[in-house]
């Protein structure tokens, strides 16, 4: 009987040594606790983020890494930035953690901030995409990976901004995911639901299954190691989420609006 059905989506990431990581976006949240926990297992860790004081302090504590500011909304630093990593620590895995996040709902729409979101949370991504793809497709191995959001599953009240930008950088991992694999190119997404992170400090509501920093990168890195294409998580919190993805609208929006008072 065939199992094919149960085999790893992707090549699975194990033993960490020696592999160079690329986390962009990883001044803070789940991109400096992935950055901690790889560099911990031996990988090469190259962080990336605006705020330069915070990758040096990361650098400082974490011996042979590298740190790299930019701003991703900046495509010619993100190609600097790549041509940089790839020729002092190789390009084994790049991971795209950066992302912005207001609540907002319609009646209070502003197109700045729907803009901000899509500039950073997907436009940043295709940047780097940009950068990073032909090196890795002319070496014929390497693992994408992008922090989404369950968020990004269907719309959510006070997710106008937020959530679309999430949707769309889920699709293009999906897409991604089609075109690479027979290139020997891992894609992932990661979908977490609440973390203790900077973002969702200014949530004003009790966060559901909240975990932390810490707690995410090692469901990140299982998923890696099982070769998941989607690395969902806390699953006590995200597998109601994935449920309500296929109820017809007319359930859907009844049971958000009745779960939010929205």
């Amino acid at each position: 009987m065939s199992v094919a059905w149960l085999s790893p989506l992707n090549p699975p990431l194990v033993d960490w040594r020696g592999r160079s990581v690329w986390l962009v976006g990883a001044s803070s949240g789940i991109g400096l606790a992935c950055a901690k926990a790889l560099h911990a297992l031996g990988a090469k860790v190259c962080v990336s983020a605006r705020q330069a004081d915070l990758l040096q302090a990361f650098v400082e504590q974490h011996p042979s890494s590298m740190a790299l500011p930019l701003d991703v909304t900046d495509a010619a630093a993100l190609k600097a930035a790549a041509q940089q990593v790839q020729s002092q620590q190789g390009l084994d895995v790049v991971v795209y953690c950066a992302g912005v996040y207001q609540a907002l709902r319609a009646t209070e729409f502003n197109l700045a901030r729907m803009e901000q979101h899509m500039s950073v949370n997907y436009h940043g991504a295709l940047f780097l995409l940009d950068a990073v793809l032909p090196t890795l497709l002319a070496q014929g191995k390497g693992h994408l990976s992008w922090v989404s959001s369950v968020a990004g599953y269907r719309g959510l009240p006070q997710s106008l901004a937020y959530g679309p930008s999430k949707a769309a950088l889920t699709h293009l991992a999906e897409a991604l995911y089609l075109d690479l694999h027979d290139s020997g190119l891992g894609v992932s997404v990661i979908n977490p639901g609440f973390v203790e992170t900077p973002l969702t400090a200014q949530n004003q509501f009790t966060m559901p299954a909240l975990i932390t920093p810490a707690q995410a990168a090692q469901h990140i890195l299982q998923g890696w190691k099982d070769g998941l294409f989607e690395i969902h998580f806390p699953k006590r919190f995200t597998r109601w989420l994935q449920l309500l993805r296929i109820l017809p609208y007319r359930w859907y929006f009844s049971l958000v609006r009745r779960a939010t008072g929205l």
